[in-house]
């Protein structure tokens, strides 16, 4: 099974795709619809996430080994400290080794219930993202990913504690990271110069979410854990109550920032699907990086 990072070595940029676990039968084929529609535009990894405490895992590890024993696919499933114990960790990294997943994102997770709320580590669990990291890379041979954040953690007191905090997953063995959400090109890549800063030159990889509609606007919002630039709000904000204008200019303006992280050398843009594939399709293929063959 290829690395993630063997994946990202070409000298052409490359996109990947992230999804999460059915709830359910329809769920599923959703989920699989848009699985197979991305395939043929052949992403460098595409991973799915893993709910808090554990309340996704069983889909999640069905549908990851679907990915690797079905599909082209090079397969990255998501593991969090969240209310699990070690021996409980231990077991799912064991289960995804069996099924032949190679690639892990190591998170520490939100806490249930209140993703603002006050960590509380399962007694026999971890605290540390960075303790997760060492968990999975003493189990065999994984690469491993790690979260990162262009405005700071919410918990962090400033940005130079956070990139403290990011050096320390790198330093416990993780090969690479993934930025959570943001919004103007500059955002992302000023956490990058702070990472080199640092002296680490492991990858740090932009995570994109196509703005579609209000909602996916208001989701980022909220994941990025930062107001909106004025310059988006100005551009969307009028756009509200026309759907086709809202997700022509939100398409627009995802594709121009992707343009701005090609052009400073990102070797891979994350897209967050909602299990479609649509909006993925349209902003992957204006930007070249979909194979001749698809």
């Amino acid at each position: 099974m290829t690395s993630v990072i063997e994946r990202l070595q070409g000298d052409a940029p490359a996109f990947s795709v992230e999804f999460f676990p059915p709830r359910d039968e329809a769920d599923e084929a959703i989920l699989w619809k848009a699985i197979r529609e991305l395939e043929p535009l052949d992403p460098a990894y595409m991973s799915i996430t893993y709910g808090a405490g554990g309340s996704s895992r069983d889909g999640t590890i069905r549908s990851i080994a679907r990915v690797a024993t079905e599909t082209t696919l090079c397969p990255m499933a998501h593991l969090t400290a969240v209310d699990h114990s070690v021996s409980e960790l231990r077991n799912v990294i064991g289960w995804y080794a069996a099924v032949g997943v190679r690639n892990i994102l190591a998170l520490r997770g939100d806490p249930v219930g209140d993703v603002y709320g006050d960590w509380v580590p399962h007694p026999e669990g971890l605290t540390y993202a960075e303790e997760l990291v060492e968990l999975v890379r003493s189990l065999g041979d994984f690469c491993v990913g790690v979260s990162a954040f262009p405005y700071g953690h919410p918990r962090s007191p400033d940005l130079e504690s956070d990139t403290k905090y990011l050096v320390r997953k790198f330093r416990a063995g993780a090969d690479f990271a993934i930025a959570q959400l943001f919004f103007e090109a500059e955002d992302f890549l000023r956490l990058r110069d702070r990472v080199a800063a640092a002296g680490r030159d492991e990858l740090v990889l932009p995570g994109i979410m196509p703005l579609t509609t209000p909602r996916t606007l208001r989701t980022t919002i909220k994941l990025s854990g930062a107001p909106a630039s004025q310059r988006l709000l100005d551009r969307l904000e009028p756009l509200e109550d026309d759907p086709k204008a809202f997700r022509a200019a939100g398409i627009d303006w995802v594709t121009e920032l992707c343009e701005k992280l090609l052009a400073e050398g990102v070797p891979d843009l994350h897209f967050y699907t909602f299990n479609r594939s649509k909006a993925t399709r349209e902003v992957v293929t204006r930007l070249g990086l979909v194979p001749a063959r698809a």
